[in-house]
Parts: C-alpha cells; structure tokens; sequence
C-alpha cells in the first residue's frame, strides 16, 4: 500500500523513487518487524453486512478481514485445476488459503520483496504452493503459462503499471482470468481507466467495494494501533497508521467520503 495524503486526498505515488524506496527498504523493514506478529495478509481487508462468516481454520482468524478480500477476488472465477500466478504476495496469507481452499492444480506466489518470499517459505507449506522472488513488471515466467493471473492491492505501488499489465496479458493463456482488485484517488481514475482498456482484456465486471473495505479497516483498527505502537519508533507512527489504514487516517477518510474509490474486477483474455 503506498499512499501519500495532501488535504486528506489520497494520490497513488506516481514518483518512481519513492516507489523505488517503498519496495527495496519499506516492504523488507515491515517483513523483519512483523515475522513473529502472524500477519499474513498485508491488506485492507473487506467485510460484508451481515458478516461473511467464511469458514477459517483457528490459526487463520487474526487475518480473517485480509482473507475474504482474497476470496472474493478469486472467486469471480472457478480456479479448481488450474494453473494460478498471483502477483505481489505479500506475506502469502491469501495465497496459502487459495492454494488449500479453492484447489488450482498449481499455485505460484511472486513477490518482488525477498525477505517476504522467505517468509513465506518459511510460514505456508501447502502442496502445490510455490513462492518466487521477482518483478511485476518483468515476470520470470513462459508466455500463455497461467490460466489465472490474481493481484490483490499492489498495483499502485507500481512504477509503470502499463508494463505489468502488459505482462499479465503475456502470461496468460486465452481464457484466462485476471482478478483484480485495487485503489485510486479520483483523479487518477481516467488513467487507471485507460491502462486497463488498453490490455485488450474484455472485463467481465468491475464492482467498488469501499463499504465493505471500510468494515475491514474497523475490524482490524485495534490491531493495527497495536502493531504500530509496538513495532514503530514513534517518529514514523503516523505514517505507520496511514499506511495501514486505521481510522480517522487520511486513506480512511477518502474512502469514505468517495474521493478515492477501492475497485474489484474481473478481466478474460479471448
């Protein structure tokens, strides 16, 4: 999640050497401090009303808000026996629970973060699960090799996402799905709008999920405070709480007042 906040505006970092920052000393840092915290799932989180109440195993709870966002992104397409890249893993939490719940005969998790890969590795042992160190932007894989591409909340963090979205098409296999879920301040929406036109992909639906982002953050507010408290010098504590989401922050307030939209879809290759 990389997020800046200019009169509680969200902007998508659009300057690469702050990306370039995030992702080599921000991402590896967050991995180091949180290897003994159990959060597995590095994103806002979405809850339904009335409650999901999707089924978890007990050591899954902690991380239930980050979960169902991950079901309901790949669920928009049936992955049973197929073949399965996501992209930007994270700490692998949604990726253990695909690979487990929703029976892709093979499931590939890319991260660009090493420390978090080794985390990963070190977490999820989950038949058919792989992890793999590389680049969005320059994925090591074969043309037409997945049958599904998922990216849950890292494409704005992205330096040239016409570049990733280029590779995703490249990668998958006609009749593939793209799952997608994502954030933009509105005034980026007409060129995130136009970079994902411009993939050839036909959308199948696209559907803003703020409301149910918004219950997510609630739910998971105490634990995050709890986190940063715990694991942050106190100097960049507030940048800890934006960056995580937590109430009153900026990020959470342009959520729900519009001003930045959270995005889920479903693209096809034909």
């Amino acid at each position: 999640m990389v997020i800046t906040r200019s009169k509680d505006y969200v902007v998508g970092l659009g300057v690469r050497p702050f990306k370039a920052f995030m992702n080599r000393y921000w991402y590896p840092s967050l991995s180091r401090r949180l290897q003994a915290e159990n959060l597995t799932c590095l994103n806002y989180g979405y809850e339904e009303d009335p409650p999901m109440g999707l089924p978890l195993e007990q050591s899954e709870e902690a991380n239930r808000y980050g979960i169902q966002l991950y079901h309901e992104v790949a669920t928009q397409a049936d992955l049973a026996s197929k073949q399965v890249l996501e992209v930007s893993c994270g700490h692998g939490g949604g990726a253990s629970y695909l690979a487990r719940m929703l029976h892709p005969a093979s499931y590939t998790a890319l991260d660009f973060n090493a420390d978090g890969i080794a985390l990963c590795r070190k977490t999820h042992n989950v038949q058919g699960l792989e992890f793999v160190h590389g680049d969005a932007e320059s994925l090591p894989f074969d043309d037409e090799s997945f049958d599904a591409v998922i990216n849950v909340e890292a494409s704005h963090a992205y330096p040239r996402l016409a570049r990733f979205l280029g590779e995703v098409v490249r990668v998958l296999r006609p009749g593939g799905h793209f799952l997608y879920a994502d954030f933009r301040g509105e005034s980026e929406f007409h060129d995130w709008d136009a970079a994902l036109a411009e993939t050839g992909l036909r959308q199948v639906s696209q559907r803003v999920i703020n409301p149910e982002v918004l219950r997510g953050m609630n739910n998971n507010a105490q634990r995050s405070r709890d986190m940063i408290d715990q694991l942050l010098p106190a100097p960049v504590r507030p940048f800890g709480r934006r960056f995580a989401g937590v109430p009153g922050t900026g990020i959470y307030r342009v959520f729900e007042n519009g001003k930045a939209e959270y995005r889920m879809y479903c693209f096809t290759k034909e």
